[in-house]
Protein backbone atom coordinates (compact mmCIF):
# COMPACT_ATOMS: atom_id res chain seq x y z
CA UNK A 1 0.00 0.00 0.00
CA UNK A 2 1.47 3.29 -1.12
CA UNK A 3 2.51 6.46 1.04
CA UNK A 4 -1.12 8.77 0.64
CA UNK A 5 0.09 10.77 3.49
CA UNK A 6 0.20 14.68 2.05
CA UNK A 7 3.37 16.32 2.67
CA UNK A 8 2.79 19.70 5.06
CA UNK A 9 2.13 22.86 3.56
CA UNK A 10 2.30 26.35 4.55
CA UNK A 11 -0.37 28.05 5.90
CA UNK A 12 -0.35 31.11 3.16
CA UNK A 13 -3.35 32.63 4.12
CA UNK A 14 -2.79 33.22 7.82
CA UNK A 15 1.25 33.76 7.25
CA UNK A 16 0.13 36.83 4.66
CA UNK A 17 -2.60 38.22 7.37
CA UNK A 18 0.31 37.66 9.38
CA UNK A 19 2.28 39.66 7.63
CA UNK A 20 0.14 42.47 7.35
CA UNK A 21 0.14 43.31 10.97
CA UNK A 22 3.99 42.81 11.39
CA UNK A 23 4.92 45.04 8.30
CA UNK A 24 3.27 48.05 10.02
CA UNK A 25 6.33 48.18 12.71
CA UNK A 26 9.63 48.37 11.11
CA UNK A 27 8.51 51.00 8.89
CA UNK A 28 7.60 53.63 11.76
CA UNK A 29 10.72 52.21 14.05
CA UNK A 30 13.01 53.11 10.81
CA UNK A 31 10.91 55.71 9.40
CA UNK A 32 12.17 58.53 11.66
CA UNK A 33 15.36 57.93 11.25
CA UNK A 34 15.69 60.11 8.31
CA UNK A 35 14.42 62.98 10.14
CA UNK A 36 14.97 62.85 13.54
CA UNK A 37 17.80 65.04 14.14
CA UNK A 38 16.20 67.77 12.50
CA UNK A 39 12.94 67.30 14.44
CA UNK A 40 14.88 66.98 17.72
CA UNK A 41 16.65 70.72 16.36
CA UNK A 42 13.27 72.14 15.61
CA UNK A 43 12.10 71.48 19.21
CA UNK A 44 14.36 74.27 20.47
CA UNK A 45 17.14 72.29 21.22
CA UNK A 46 20.64 73.73 20.95
CA UNK A 47 22.92 72.10 17.89
CA UNK A 48 25.56 70.51 19.82
CA UNK A 49 22.98 68.89 21.81
CA UNK A 50 20.91 67.77 18.99
CA UNK A 51 22.64 64.12 18.61
CA UNK A 52 23.12 63.74 22.48
CA UNK A 53 19.17 63.93 22.55
CA UNK A 54 18.80 62.26 19.36
CA UNK A 55 20.26 59.12 20.58
CA UNK A 56 18.50 59.36 24.25
CA UNK A 57 15.49 59.32 21.98
CA UNK A 58 16.25 55.81 19.67
CA UNK A 59 17.64 54.59 23.40
CA UNK A 60 14.36 55.47 25.25
CA UNK A 61 12.65 53.20 22.44
CA UNK A 62 14.71 49.62 22.91
CA UNK A 63 14.59 50.38 26.54
CA UNK A 64 11.04 50.39 27.01
CA UNK A 65 10.57 47.40 24.75
CA UNK A 66 13.14 45.88 26.66
CA UNK A 67 10.94 46.35 29.74
CA UNK A 68 8.16 45.04 28.61
CA UNK A 69 8.66 42.32 26.11
CA UNK A 70 8.12 39.48 28.79
CA UNK A 71 5.09 41.21 29.99
CA UNK A 72 3.75 41.00 26.13
CA UNK A 73 4.54 37.38 26.42
CA UNK A 74 3.09 36.36 29.03
CA UNK A 75 0.03 38.26 28.09
CA UNK A 76 -0.31 36.04 25.00
CA UNK A 77 0.09 33.13 27.01
CA UNK A 78 -2.82 34.12 29.20
CA UNK A 79 -5.30 35.91 27.22
CA UNK A 80 -4.00 34.82 23.89
CA UNK A 81 -1.65 35.67 20.57
CA UNK A 82 -4.28 37.68 18.68
CA UNK A 83 -5.61 39.74 21.69
CA UNK A 84 -2.05 40.25 22.29
CA UNK A 85 -1.10 41.16 18.82
CA UNK A 86 -4.46 43.61 18.10
CA UNK A 87 -3.61 45.43 21.44
CA UNK A 88 0.18 45.90 19.93
CA UNK A 89 -0.78 47.33 16.73
CA UNK A 90 -3.72 49.37 18.57
CA UNK A 91 -1.49 50.89 21.32
CA UNK A 92 1.08 51.57 18.24
CA UNK A 93 -1.45 53.99 16.38
CA UNK A 94 -1.42 56.30 18.80
CA UNK A 95 1.48 56.42 19.92
CA UNK A 96 2.65 57.28 16.29
CA UNK A 97 0.41 60.16 16.17
CA UNK A 98 1.40 61.09 19.23
CA UNK A 99 5.31 61.25 18.00
CA UNK A 100 4.45 63.23 14.48
CA UNK A 101 2.58 66.17 16.97
CA UNK A 102 4.63 65.90 19.56
CA UNK A 103 5.73 70.04 20.40
CA UNK A 104 8.27 69.37 23.14
CA UNK A 105 11.37 66.94 23.44
CA UNK A 106 9.69 65.57 26.66
CA UNK A 107 6.56 64.79 24.70
CA UNK A 108 8.75 63.28 21.89
CA UNK A 109 10.69 61.30 24.22
CA UNK A 110 7.73 60.07 26.21
CA UNK A 111 5.97 59.43 22.50
CA UNK A 112 9.26 57.19 21.98
CA UNK A 113 8.93 55.53 24.81
CA UNK A 114 5.11 54.19 24.66
CA UNK A 115 6.32 53.25 20.84
CA UNK A 116 8.80 51.11 22.25
CA UNK A 117 6.16 49.34 25.41
CA UNK A 118 3.79 49.05 22.91
CA UNK A 119 6.05 47.20 20.15
CA UNK A 120 6.84 44.30 22.95
CA UNK A 121 5.28 41.79 20.06
CA UNK A 122 7.50 40.62 18.15
CA UNK A 123 8.19 37.47 19.86
CA UNK A 124 4.45 36.98 20.21
CA UNK A 125 5.37 36.95 16.63
CA UNK A 126 7.23 34.64 16.21
CA UNK A 127 5.70 32.01 18.29
CA UNK A 128 2.40 32.00 16.17
CA UNK A 129 4.93 30.73 13.31
CA UNK A 130 5.85 28.19 15.88
CA UNK A 131 2.41 26.94 16.65
CA UNK A 132 1.28 27.54 13.22
CA UNK A 133 3.70 25.34 11.61
CA UNK A 134 4.85 22.62 14.28
CA UNK A 135 6.60 20.70 10.96
CA UNK A 136 10.77 20.63 11.19
CA UNK A 137 10.96 20.87 7.44
CA UNK A 138 8.98 23.58 7.24
CA UNK A 139 10.67 25.59 10.07
CA UNK A 140 13.57 26.98 7.44
CA UNK A 141 10.98 28.95 5.27
CA UNK A 142 8.48 29.50 7.74
CA UNK A 143 10.78 31.37 10.18
CA UNK A 144 12.06 33.45 7.02
CA UNK A 145 9.25 35.01 6.51
CA UNK A 146 8.95 36.95 9.76
CA UNK A 147 12.44 38.80 9.27
CA UNK A 148 11.95 38.90 5.50
CA UNK A 149 8.79 41.31 6.42
CA UNK A 150 10.93 43.30 8.83
CA UNK A 151 13.65 43.96 5.49
CA UNK A 152 11.13 45.01 3.72
CA UNK A 153 9.82 47.57 6.04
CA UNK A 154 13.23 48.28 7.31
CA UNK A 155 13.64 49.64 3.34
CA UNK A 156 10.76 51.43 2.93
CA UNK A 157 10.81 52.67 6.15
CA UNK A 158 13.39 55.66 5.50
CA UNK A 159 11.97 56.25 2.66
CA UNK A 160 8.74 56.70 3.41
CA UNK A 161 9.86 59.39 6.39
CA UNK A 162 12.39 61.51 4.52
CA UNK A 163 9.78 61.59 1.67
CA UNK A 164 6.70 62.86 3.69
CA UNK A 165 8.63 64.95 6.62
CA UNK A 166 8.13 68.64 6.53
CA UNK A 167 5.84 68.51 3.25
CA UNK A 168 5.51 72.11 3.30
CA UNK A 169 8.72 72.89 2.22
CA UNK A 170 9.11 69.55 0.46
CA UNK A 171 6.01 69.87 -1.65
CA UNK A 172 4.56 73.54 -1.93
CA UNK A 173 2.49 72.92 -4.35
CA UNK A 174 0.41 70.10 -2.27
CA UNK A 175 0.69 71.36 0.80
CA UNK A 176 2.61 74.86 1.01
CA UNK A 177 -0.62 76.32 2.57
CA UNK A 178 -0.91 73.78 4.92
CA UNK A 179 -1.34 75.54 8.51
CA UNK A 180 -1.59 71.91 9.77
CA UNK A 181 2.05 70.38 8.30
CA UNK A 182 3.88 74.23 9.23
CA UNK A 183 3.05 73.65 12.43
CA UNK A 184 3.33 69.52 12.73
CA UNK A 185 6.10 69.50 9.80
CA UNK A 186 6.89 65.65 10.90
CA UNK A 187 2.92 64.73 11.30
CA UNK A 188 2.71 63.26 7.99
CA UNK A 189 5.01 60.50 8.26
CA UNK A 190 3.75 59.14 11.14
CA UNK A 191 -0.03 59.21 10.17
CA UNK A 192 0.55 57.16 7.44
CA UNK A 193 2.66 54.72 9.89
CA UNK A 194 -0.82 54.54 11.47
CA UNK A 195 -2.42 53.81 8.45
CA UNK A 196 -0.40 50.75 8.29
CA UNK A 197 -0.96 50.04 11.67
CA UNK A 198 -4.86 50.67 11.19
CA UNK A 199 -4.63 47.93 7.82
CA UNK A 200 -3.04 45.65 9.95
CA UNK A 201 -5.55 46.02 13.20
CA UNK A 202 -8.67 45.70 10.68
CA UNK A 203 -6.99 42.58 8.57
CA UNK A 204 -5.95 40.68 11.82
CA UNK A 205 -9.50 41.44 13.53
CA UNK A 206 -11.40 39.80 10.70
CA UNK A 207 -8.81 37.01 9.55
CA UNK A 208 -6.36 36.40 11.98
CA UNK A 209 -6.76 32.82 13.49
CA UNK A 210 -6.05 32.47 17.21
CA UNK A 211 -2.98 30.19 17.89
CA UNK A 212 -3.20 29.44 21.68
CA UNK A 213 -4.07 26.02 22.39
CA UNK A 214 -6.73 27.08 25.72
CA UNK A 215 -7.89 29.70 23.56
CA UNK A 216 -8.05 28.88 19.61
CA UNK A 217 -11.54 26.63 20.07
CA UNK A 218 -13.26 29.49 21.35
CA UNK A 219 -15.63 31.53 19.11
CA UNK A 220 -14.06 34.48 17.59
CA UNK A 221 -16.15 37.05 16.63
CA UNK A 222 -14.06 39.52 14.48
CA UNK A 223 -13.41 35.87 11.82
CA UNK A 224 -17.05 35.46 11.73
CA UNK A 225 -17.42 39.10 10.73
CA UNK A 226 -14.75 38.35 8.28
CA UNK A 227 -16.36 35.19 6.56
CA UNK A 228 -19.69 36.94 6.22
CA UNK A 229 -17.80 39.63 4.80
CA UNK A 230 -16.11 37.41 2.56
CA UNK A 231 -19.38 35.59 1.31
CA UNK A 232 -21.42 39.09 0.41
CA UNK A 233 -18.12 40.15 -1.68
CA UNK A 234 -18.13 36.81 -3.51
CA UNK A 235 -22.07 37.57 -4.20
CA UNK A 236 -21.44 41.00 -5.71
CA UNK A 237 -18.50 39.63 -7.43
CA UNK A 238 -20.49 36.97 -9.42
CA UNK A 239 -23.09 39.35 -10.05
CA UNK A 240 -21.11 42.08 -11.47
CA UNK A 241 -19.49 39.05 -13.45
CA UNK A 242 -22.72 38.22 -15.28
CA UNK A 243 -23.49 41.70 -15.78
CA UNK A 244 -20.74 42.33 -17.50
CA UNK A 245 -20.12 39.09 -19.50
CA UNK A 246 -23.14 40.70 -21.67
CA UNK A 247 -21.07 44.12 -22.42
CA UNK A 248 -17.92 44.80 -23.74
CA UNK A 249 -15.67 46.47 -22.19
CA UNK A 250 -12.20 47.49 -23.87
CA UNK A 251 -13.03 51.33 -23.17
CA UNK A 252 -13.49 50.16 -19.40
CA UNK A 253 -9.90 48.52 -19.79
CA UNK A 254 -8.36 51.18 -21.70
CA UNK A 255 -9.64 53.75 -19.16
CA UNK A 256 -8.31 51.90 -16.27
CA UNK A 257 -4.68 51.32 -17.83
CA UNK A 258 -4.51 55.41 -19.05
CA UNK A 259 -5.49 55.80 -15.39
CA UNK A 260 -2.98 53.56 -13.59
CA UNK A 261 -0.27 54.86 -15.60
CA UNK A 262 -1.02 58.51 -14.82
CA UNK A 263 -1.09 57.63 -11.07
CA UNK A 264 2.25 55.83 -11.69
CA UNK A 265 3.98 58.62 -12.79
CA UNK A 266 2.48 61.43 -10.36
CA UNK A 267 3.84 59.48 -7.71
CA UNK A 268 7.30 58.90 -9.45
CA UNK A 269 7.01 63.19 -9.54
CA UNK A 270 6.37 63.16 -5.77
CA UNK A 271 10.06 61.80 -5.01
CA UNK A 272 12.38 64.45 -3.90
CA UNK A 273 16.14 63.98 -5.50
CA UNK A 274 18.89 62.38 -3.39
CA UNK A 275 22.23 60.89 -3.57
CA UNK A 276 21.60 58.45 -6.57
CA UNK A 277 24.86 56.15 -5.88
CA UNK A 278 23.49 55.32 -2.09
CA UNK A 279 19.91 54.92 -3.33
CA UNK A 280 20.84 52.14 -5.78
CA UNK A 281 23.85 50.84 -3.71
CA UNK A 282 20.46 50.19 -0.42
CA UNK A 283 17.80 49.40 -3.55
CA UNK A 284 20.27 46.33 -4.51
CA UNK A 285 21.11 45.25 -0.84
CA UNK A 286 17.47 45.24 0.06
CA UNK A 287 16.80 43.26 -3.50
CA UNK A 288 19.67 40.71 -2.28
CA UNK A 289 18.47 40.37 1.04
CA UNK A 290 15.20 39.37 0.09
CA UNK A 291 16.15 36.70 -2.65
CA UNK A 292 18.62 35.38 -0.02
CA UNK A 293 15.86 35.57 2.86
CA UNK A 294 13.10 33.25 0.58
CA UNK A 295 15.00 31.42 -1.68
CA UNK A 296 18.55 30.58 -0.47
CA UNK A 297 18.19 29.96 3.21
CA UNK A 298 15.81 27.86 3.56
CA UNK A 299 17.79 25.13 1.01
CA UNK A 300 21.32 25.92 3.38
CA UNK A 301 19.13 25.12 6.57
CA UNK A 302 17.54 22.03 4.87
CA UNK A 303 20.66 20.86 3.60
CA UNK A 304 23.19 21.58 6.43
CA UNK A 305 20.74 21.71 9.81
CA UNK A 306 19.75 24.89 11.27
CA UNK A 307 22.35 24.84 13.94
CA UNK A 308 25.20 23.95 11.51
CA UNK A 309 23.83 27.19 9.55
CA UNK A 310 23.67 29.27 12.40
CA UNK A 311 26.93 28.44 13.82
CA UNK A 312 28.83 29.62 10.41
CA UNK A 313 26.90 32.30 10.35
CA UNK A 314 28.25 33.76 13.77
CA UNK A 315 31.68 33.70 12.48
CA UNK A 316 30.89 35.91 9.91
CA UNK A 317 29.79 38.93 12.01
CA UNK A 318 33.12 39.69 13.18
CA UNK A 319 35.19 38.69 10.35
CA UNK A 320 32.61 41.60 8.54
CA UNK A 321 33.14 44.54 11.12
CA UNK A 322 36.88 43.65 10.50
CA UNK A 323 37.33 44.11 7.51
CA UNK A 324 34.96 47.18 7.44
CA UNK A 325 37.42 50.23 7.78
CA UNK A 326 40.43 48.64 5.67
CA UNK A 327 37.90 50.04 2.39
CA UNK A 328 39.57 53.12 2.78
CA UNK A 329 42.88 51.54 1.78
CA UNK A 330 40.86 51.93 -1.79
CA UNK A 331 42.31 54.31 -4.13
CA UNK A 332 39.05 55.77 -5.50
CA UNK A 333 35.56 56.55 -4.14
CA UNK A 334 33.77 54.08 -6.75
CA UNK A 335 36.09 50.78 -5.22
CA UNK A 336 35.56 51.98 -2.02
CA UNK A 337 31.95 52.02 -2.11
CA UNK A 338 31.74 48.39 -4.02
CA UNK A 339 33.82 47.08 -1.53
CA UNK A 340 31.50 48.73 1.42
CA UNK A 341 28.60 47.25 -0.41
CA UNK A 342 30.10 43.63 -0.72
CA UNK A 343 30.80 43.48 2.93
CA UNK A 344 27.25 44.93 3.71
CA UNK A 345 26.06 42.28 1.98
CA UNK A 346 27.79 39.55 4.13
CA UNK A 347 26.72 40.90 7.19
CA UNK A 348 23.40 41.55 5.90
CA UNK A 349 23.64 37.96 5.15
CA UNK A 350 25.02 36.65 7.98
CA UNK A 351 21.89 38.62 9.48
CA UNK A 352 19.61 36.94 7.42
CA UNK A 353 20.87 33.37 7.86
CA UNK A 354 21.26 33.97 11.83
CA UNK A 355 18.02 35.49 13.08
CA UNK A 356 15.62 32.96 11.63
CA UNK A 357 18.09 29.82 12.94
CA UNK A 358 18.02 31.76 16.61
CA UNK A 359 14.27 31.67 16.28
CA UNK A 360 13.94 28.21 15.23
CA UNK A 361 16.37 26.84 18.28
CA UNK A 362 14.56 29.06 20.16
CA UNK A 363 10.92 27.40 19.35
CA UNK A 364 12.72 23.97 19.64
CA UNK A 365 13.89 24.66 22.98
CA UNK A 366 10.71 25.20 24.77
CA UNK A 367 9.47 22.69 26.66
CA UNK A 368 5.58 23.53 25.80
CA UNK A 369 3.83 26.00 23.92
CA UNK A 370 2.47 27.36 26.99
CA UNK A 371 5.20 29.02 27.72
CA UNK A 372 6.62 29.98 24.28
CA UNK A 373 5.08 33.18 24.05
CA UNK A 374 6.72 34.04 27.47
CA UNK A 375 10.26 32.64 25.90
CA UNK A 376 10.09 34.59 22.82
CA UNK A 377 9.33 38.09 25.29
CA UNK A 378 12.62 36.87 27.14
CA UNK A 379 14.26 37.23 23.51
CA UNK A 380 12.63 40.17 22.80
CA UNK A 381 13.56 41.89 25.72
CA UNK A 382 17.64 40.98 25.50
CA UNK A 383 17.66 42.02 21.71
CA UNK A 384 16.24 45.56 22.49
CA UNK A 385 18.95 45.73 25.51
CA UNK A 386 21.50 44.77 22.52
CA UNK A 387 19.66 47.75 20.43
CA UNK A 388 20.17 50.25 23.60
CA UNK A 389 23.40 49.66 24.81
CA UNK A 390 25.17 49.40 21.45
CA UNK A 391 24.82 52.82 19.84
CA UNK A 392 25.77 54.23 23.34
CA UNK A 393 29.05 51.77 23.74
CA UNK A 394 29.95 51.97 19.79
CA UNK A 395 29.50 55.92 19.70
CA UNK A 396 31.64 56.64 23.02
CA UNK A 397 34.83 53.99 21.50
CA UNK A 398 34.24 55.93 18.21
CA UNK A 399 34.66 59.29 20.04
CA UNK A 400 38.14 57.85 22.05
CA UNK A 401 39.17 56.10 19.23
CA UNK A 402 38.95 59.87 17.41
CA UNK A 403 40.64 61.05 20.28
CA UNK A 404 43.86 58.90 19.91
CA UNK A 405 44.22 58.62 16.16
CA UNK A 406 42.83 55.37 15.64
CA UNK A 407 39.25 55.66 14.77
CA UNK A 408 39.42 51.54 13.70
CA UNK A 409 39.02 50.98 17.63
CA UNK A 410 35.16 51.39 16.92
CA UNK A 411 35.19 48.72 14.46
CA UNK A 412 37.60 46.44 16.08
CA UNK A 413 35.10 46.56 19.57
CA UNK A 414 32.73 45.33 17.19
CA UNK A 415 34.74 42.46 16.47
CA UNK A 416 35.50 41.17 19.75
CA UNK A 417 31.75 41.80 21.05
CA UNK A 418 30.93 39.48 17.64
CA UNK A 419 33.50 37.04 18.10
CA UNK A 420 32.45 36.41 22.78
CA UNK A 421 28.93 36.65 21.23
CA UNK A 422 30.00 33.53 18.92
CA UNK A 423 31.15 31.35 20.86
CA UNK A 424 27.98 30.03 22.99
CA UNK A 425 26.63 29.99 19.21
CA UNK A 426 29.22 26.89 19.13
CA UNK A 427 27.78 24.70 22.64
CA UNK A 428 24.23 24.73 21.49
CA UNK A 429 22.36 21.60 20.78
CA UNK A 430 19.29 20.91 18.72
CA UNK A 431 16.38 20.12 20.76
CA UNK A 432 13.29 18.20 19.92
CA UNK A 433 10.96 20.98 19.79
CA UNK A 434 7.74 22.10 22.12
CA UNK A 435 5.13 19.66 22.55
CA UNK A 436 1.41 20.62 22.84
CA UNK A 437 -0.47 19.66 25.58
CA UNK A 438 -4.18 19.23 23.18
CA UNK A 439 -6.11 16.47 23.95
CA UNK A 440 -5.59 13.30 21.79
CA UNK A 441 -7.70 12.76 18.76
CA UNK A 442 -9.85 10.00 19.52
CA UNK A 443 -10.46 12.05 23.26
CA UNK A 444 -11.52 15.09 20.79
CA UNK A 445 -13.68 12.84 19.47
CA UNK A 446 -15.63 11.95 22.61
CA UNK A 447 -15.73 14.85 24.16
CA UNK A 448 -17.44 16.49 20.94
CA UNK A 449 -19.95 13.84 21.20
CA UNK A 450 -20.47 14.15 24.86
CA UNK A 451 -21.29 17.76 24.48
CA UNK A 452 -23.65 17.11 21.39
CA UNK A 453 -26.02 14.53 23.27
CA UNK A 454 -25.42 16.14 26.59
CA UNK A 455 -29.40 17.14 26.24
CA UNK A 456 -30.48 14.27 24.90
CA UNK A 457 -28.39 10.88 24.81
CA UNK A 458 -28.60 8.55 21.88
CA UNK A 459 -29.44 5.20 22.89
CA UNK A 460 -26.62 2.47 23.64
CA UNK A 461 -24.06 4.57 24.14
CA UNK A 462 -22.52 4.52 27.85
CA UNK A 463 -23.61 8.27 28.49
CA UNK A 464 -27.21 6.47 28.28
CA UNK A 465 -26.88 4.10 30.23
CA UNK A 466 -25.35 6.62 33.14
CA UNK A 467 -21.87 6.14 32.97
CA UNK A 468 -19.97 9.92 33.15
CA UNK A 469 -18.10 10.61 29.77
CA UNK A 470 -14.72 10.24 31.59
CA UNK A 471 -15.34 6.97 32.22
CA UNK A 472 -16.87 6.18 28.69
CA UNK A 473 -13.43 7.92 26.81
CA UNK A 474 -10.91 5.75 29.25
CA UNK A 475 -13.45 2.90 28.53
CA UNK A 476 -12.86 3.31 24.88
CA UNK A 477 -9.31 3.83 24.60
CA UNK A 478 -8.46 0.97 27.14
CA UNK A 479 -10.42 -1.41 25.23
CA UNK A 480 -8.84 -0.70 22.18
CA UNK A 481 -5.16 -1.21 24.41
CA UNK A 482 -6.29 -4.48 25.24
CA UNK A 483 -6.66 -5.57 21.46
CA UNK A 484 -2.40 -5.06 21.70
CA UNK A 485 -2.06 -6.32 25.63
CA UNK A 486 -0.75 -2.83 26.76
CA UNK A 487 -2.39 -0.12 28.28
CA UNK A 488 -1.41 3.60 27.53
CA UNK A 489 1.58 3.64 30.53
CA UNK A 490 3.17 1.02 28.61
CA UNK A 491 2.64 -2.20 31.24
CA UNK A 492 1.77 -5.62 29.78
CA UNK A 493 -1.88 -6.35 30.62
CA UNK A 494 -2.82 -9.86 32.17
CA UNK A 495 -5.17 -11.64 29.84
CA UNK A 496 -7.30 -12.94 32.73
CA UNK A 497 -7.52 -9.81 34.93
CA UNK A 498 -10.08 -7.54 35.29
CA UNK A 499 -9.99 -5.31 32.46
CA UNK A 500 -10.95 -1.74 31.52
CA UNK A 501 -14.24 -2.61 29.86
CA UNK A 502 -15.65 -3.95 33.42
CA UNK A 503 -14.11 -1.52 35.86
CA UNK A 504 -11.99 1.27 34.44
CA UNK A 505 -11.13 2.44 37.45
CA UNK A 506 -9.99 -0.77 38.65
CA UNK A 507 -7.43 -2.32 36.82
CA UNK A 508 -4.66 -5.34 37.66
CA UNK A 509 -1.37 -4.25 35.77
CA UNK A 510 1.33 -6.66 35.80
CA UNK A 511 4.79 -4.85 35.17
CA UNK A 512 8.22 -6.11 34.47
CA UNK A 513 9.64 -5.71 37.98
CA UNK A 514 6.77 -7.33 39.23
CA UNK A 515 6.72 -10.87 37.18
CA UNK A 516 10.39 -10.71 38.77
CA UNK A 517 9.12 -11.15 41.95
CA UNK A 518 7.09 -13.55 40.99
CA UNK A 519 9.76 -15.72 39.23
CA UNK A 520 12.03 -15.04 42.95
CA UNK A 521 9.11 -16.57 44.95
Amino acid sequence: MGNSKKSPKLPIQQILILAICRVAEPIALTSVFPYLPEMIESLNVPKNNVAKWAGIASAAFSLTQAVTGVLWGRASDRWGRKTAILAGVTCAIFSSLLFGFSSSLAMAIIARSLAGITNGNVGTYRTVVAELIPEKELQPRAFSIMPLVFTMGSIFGPVLGGTLANPAVNFPNAFGNSALFKKYPYALPNIAASLLFAIGLVAGTLFLKETLDSRKHKRDYGRVLGKRMIRAFERAKSKIRRHSDSETTPLLKDSRSSVSTGHCNDATQLHPKISERIGLMYTIYGICAILIQFFIFPVVARQFGVLTTLKSASVLFPIAYLLTPFTVLFPTPLTQQIVIFLILLLKGGATIFAFPCMGIMLTNSTPSLRVLGTLNGVATSVSAIGRAIGPAIEGWMFSVGLNIGYVILSWWTLAVIAALGAIPVWHLIDMEGPTSEEPAADESADLEDHDSSTAEPRPGTDEAVGQTPAIAIQQRRNSKLTRSGTNESGLVMQPGSINSVESPLAMNYSSPMRSRRKDAC
